[in-house]
């Protein structure tokens, strides 16, 4: 799997806001690719962020491509305002649209990469139809709703499986891993299968946000 695009993805959720132009200028000079913005309703997740205003302005202040991942309920009602909203990548959890697939083509429709998001304890054949429809899968390592918890270790033999199922589909299906990721684990799930890395307290959760954006990247040199 080398020569693959290794992608390193800030989430906000663990960014101070008060400051928050000035955390995304110090992981865009680290490296950072995309810009990982938790939206959570309260309801499908014990958690309230963020919403459609602030993904708007987000997307005016950086270059950096907007990944939405939208931990709601009836994603379907909003997905596409999102993309209208300016984020480039929008995923929604399959456990909670009943109509995954109009979801995700009207994600697709309206300019955006469509993601499909599963929890840790659904399995991968949930996707099974859903896959073929979707431009990443974004696996949860740790239960959502909040930020700085620790990693579920056997979201690594997920995301090896996951990676067996999208080859032999021979579909472009990227993976998308999030939560508990820090030095110590980003090579296995890197190993493993995932090409987009979403970390929140291993960046924003330390003195320096850009040399742990940097730090992050170099742990997974050998697989670009």
């Amino acid at each position: 799997m080398n020569g693959r695009t290794i992608d390193i993805a800030p989430s906000i959720l663990s960014a101070d806001f008060s400051r928050l132009g000035e955390e995304i200028e110090a992981v865009e000079r680290g490296g950072a690719t995309i810009l990982h913005v938790d939206v959570m309703d309260g309801h499908f997740v014990p958690n309230i962020t963020v919403g459609l205003p602030v993904v708007k302005s987000l997307a005016q202040a950086t270059k950096l491509p907007i990944d939405a991942h939208l931990m709601i309920s009836e994603p379907g009602r909003y997905a596409e305002q999102f993309v209208d909203a300016g984020a480039k990548m929008v995923s929604v959890h399959v456990e909670a649209d009943a109509h995954l697939h109009r979801t995700l083509a009207s994600i697709r429709s309206a300019g955006a990469q469509a993601g499909v998001v599963i929890n840790p304890a659904t399995p991968i054949e949930s996707l099974s139809e859903a896959l073929s429809f979707a431009d990443y899968v974004l696996v949860m390592s740790v239960n959502p709703g909040f930020g700085g918890q620790r990693f579920i270790g056997t979201s690594v033999d997920k995301v090896r499986r996951l990676r067996l199922m999208i080859e032999g589909r021979k579909l472009d299906t990227r993976i998308e891993i999030d939560g508990g990721i820090d030095l110590e684990n980003i090579a296995t799930v890197v190993a493993a299968g995932a090409e987009i890395i979403v970390a929140g307290s291993a960046i924003f959760g330390v003195d320096d946000s850009e040399a742990a954006v940097r730090g992050l990247r170099e742990a997974t040199v050998q697989w670009v």
